[in-house]
Parts: structure tokens; sequence; C-alpha cells
């Protein structure tokens, strides 16, 4: 055992090793200890060495906390603890004040799910971080270090706790996935959201700057599509599937996929806004301007309820789904499409994924149909409309068109460069002052 003896109320410790002659001094300072040898072997002489020693420590780690000096290496110096101010609101009770009123104004303008999703984001994100702070302290500052925070891999994954049959399991530690940016970002506008609620009450006079730093424009990316020779080969093995299915309890839910795929393909329309269709929402019509048989569809989906004209191809799929479910006005055409058989379709054929990594789903159907759209040459406002989107949000998801918008002979255009002239002959100088005085 090592002899220890306490200076300056327990501040530092002098203490002297086994096998050692000479005096050690700790102290503890910014989540870090701090030793060195004395080099005395006189007690009295290393006590006064300490105190002298633990006075320069201090003022190096204030100095340190400042930003006046540079940290050890390895070390990473801890901000102060905010002062809060007497009377000072904190987080927490703002985001309980931000989903008190938000759960009463948006009651049937939002849907429910994406309401619950709000109290998700701060129960599990959010209040960890930022929950006992004052309102004052919520500077951008910390909102970067949050994003750090949840951009860095921990340094040790938690183990997964879990019941079963009353008693309480540890499983595998579980493991650590980078939230996307479309996560981190949902995260940032929930607490500019609760910040804007406090802002509202008079907690706080203003909000910090919570934009992104070292990032001047966001990468444009496209949605994953299917090509015209993807989407082909799709449609084509749905319908060998449906025609003879590797068992027979499974005819229908492949004939309910394949009339799916022809159907999102030849609409347009968004996997919720499909799930929701009734039968009584779609009428068969002949269209006065081509001659065909089109659906004249009555959409209600996220954006309220719009309208939609298919294409022909959306025409008998629809009325193979009407005879195979008997088709009572307040049935739904599709309902819940087995997502487990679409992705075994997708991986069959090689097709989950696009070039770019991103994973194809239902929605892809959606992002085919407005770029086989403009590449046909279709207008890009009409198809705004028929999908219920922006002709902006178009522009920049759905660039596959662009190609063919593209015109080759403009852009390939050469100027002929001109010979260079022959210097022009100097006339008399008779004949010039002839043309001098005809001029004068």
């Amino acid at each position: 055992m090592s002899e220890r003896h306490r200076v300056i109320d327990g501040k530092v410790y002098v203490y002297r090793r086994e096998n050692s002659r000479y005096w050690q001094c700790a102290v503890y300072l910014s989540g870090r200890n701090h030793r060195h040898t004395t080099g005395q072997e006189n007690l009295a002489l290393a006590v006064e060495y300490a105190r002298d020693w633990y006075q320069d420590q201090v003022a190096e780690d204030r100095l340190r906390r400042r930003g006046m000096l540079p940290a050890p290496a390895g070390v990473a110096v801890a901000r102060p603890p905010p002062r809060r101010i007497p009377g000072e609101r904190t987080f927490r009770e703002a985001a309980t004040a931000f989903l008190r009123e938000y759960r009463t104004l948006m009651h049937g303008e939002r849907n429910p799910q994406y309401i619950d999703s709000k109290e998700r984001v701060l129960r599990l994100y959010l209040l960890p971080a930022f929950g006992d702070l004052p309102l004052s302290a919520v500077d951008a500052g910390r909102v970067q270090d949050y994003r750090v925070h949840r951009l860095t891999p921990p340094a040790e994954l938690k183990a997964a706790y879990y019941k079963c049959k009353g008693r309480t399991l540890i499983g595998r530690p579980r493991s650590w996935r980078r939230p996307s940016r479309s996560t981190l970002h949902n995260e940032i506008v929930c607490l500019r959201q609760v910040l804007k609620a406090a802002n509202r009450k008079g907690w706080i006079s203003a909000l910090p700057d919570m934009s992104e730093p070292y990032r001047a424009s966001a990468k444009v990316s496209h949605r994953a599509w299917f090509s015209l020779e993807e989407y082909t080969r799709l449609y084509e093995t749905t319908r060998e599937r449906a025609r003879s299915p590797k068992a027979e309890r499974w005819r229908d839910a492949n004939a309910q996929l394949h009339d799916f795929i022809l159907f999102m393909g030849n609409t347009g329309l968004r996997p919720d806004e499909a799930v929701r269709l009734q039968f009584r929402d779609v009428t068969i019509v002949t269209d006065r301007d081509t001659g065909t048989r089109i659906l004249e569809i009555e959409v209600r989906g996220k954006r309220g309820t719009g309208y939609c004209k298919s294409m022909p191809g959306a025409v008998r799929p629809f009325e193979r789904v009407r005879a195979r479910k008997g088709g009572a006005a307040t049935d739904l055409v599709f309902g819940k499409v087995q997502r487990e058989l679409f992705n075994s379709v997708l991986k069959d054929l090689d097709l989950k994924h696009d070039r770019e990594g991103r994973p194809r789903t239902a929605y892809s159907l959606r992002h085919t149909y407005i770029c086989l759209r403009l590449m046909e040459g279709a207008d890009i406002y009409q198809i705004a409309k028929n999908c219920r989107t922006s002709v902006e949000m178009i522009e920049k998801h759905y660039a596959a068109h662009i190609k063919n918008t593209l015109d080759a002979a403009v852009i390939n255009i050469r100027k002929t460069r001109k010979s260079a002239a022959a210097p022009r002959a100097r006339a008399p100088k008779g004949k010039a002052r002839t043309r001098a005085g005809q001029g004068a």
C-alpha cells in the first residue's frame, strides 16, 4: 500500500509508491487526473512543492477552458456548465409546451403518426441532449455539438435489454448505424420548432443559428427508379409468377402484386394513396381527346384530395382486381401489398438497388411513371398537376428526362472561322485626291 496525505482540504494528494523514495502529487481537474513527481524525499518539502504545483495547474486549466492555451494531446476540454438565471425556463419545459400546442393545433391537419414522431424524436434524442439546459444555453455551438454527437459512433455499444416470461434478459449489443441526412434534418427541424414555441411565449429573445456549416449547397440526387428495360423485366416476371406460382396458395398474392405494379407504373400514385384507394374512387372513362379508355381517380393522401388521370395501361389491371375481389364500392382496391414478395422479386432480378446503391421500393414505381412520361415528351406542368406535386420537385429529383430535352444540334454548333482578309490595295494618289475632293 502506498502512503497518502491530503493537502489543501483534499484537493491535492501527496503519496509515495512502494519501492520509491520520492513523493508524488496528484490533482483532478476538468475530467482528467494530473500527476507529477515532487522530486523530494522529505514530506514537508514535498507538501510545499505540491501547493505551488497545484496553483500552477489551476491557472493553466482556467486558461485552457477560456481557449487561451491549447489542450493537451488527446484531451477534450469540456465546456463549462451553463449558469441558469433564476426563473429561466429549461428546454424540457419548452418541449412540453410545444407538444401540447402542436397536438391541439395539428389535430386533423397532419397524420397522427407524424405528430407522434415529434414526441419520439424529443424523447429519444433531443431531451437527453438538451433537456436540463436553460434555454439561453441552447446556442449555435451546442447545436453543432449535437450534430457531431449524432454522427459519431459510440465508444462502446449498450446491451439490449428485453423481457421474456417476466424476466429481464440481456441480449447482444445493439449495432450502431449512422443516421441519414433526412433523419438528422428532421431532428433539427423539431429542435427549431421547440425554440420557436419558446420564442412565441417570450422565454427567449431570438433563435440561435442552426444552419449546417461547411455545406454551401446540397448534393443533387435523383430518386431510385426503373428504366424502361428494367420496368419491362419486372412486370414480365410478375406476370409469369401470377400465371405459374411456386405454390398454389400464393396465386392470388402474385396476381395482386402484378396488377399493383402495372397500376402504379401507369398512374404515378404514391404507395399510401394506393393503399387508401377504394373502388368508388376509380371510374373508367373514354378520353375525348385520344379516344382511349383511361381511369379517372379521386386520390386521398398526404396532400388531401386530388385527381389523377391514368395511362390506358392501368385499365386492364384495375378490371382484373375488381373481378378478383368482387368490387364493392367501399372495398379497398389493393390494401396492403406484400412488401416481402415485392422485395423477393427485385432480389431475384438484381433490381433491389440502383447503380448509386439506393434501394428501390414501391415508391420507385411513382418515380418511374414520372420519368418515363417526361422522357416521352409530356408537359412537365401537366405531369406535376396529375401527380399532385410541384414542377420544382420534379426538376430537382426526377432529372432522367434531361438528356432527351437537350438539343445536340445547338450544343455542338461550331462557328466557321473567317479566313484572313487580303490587304486592301492602295489607290493612286490622283484618284485619292479626286475622291477627297468629291467628298468635300
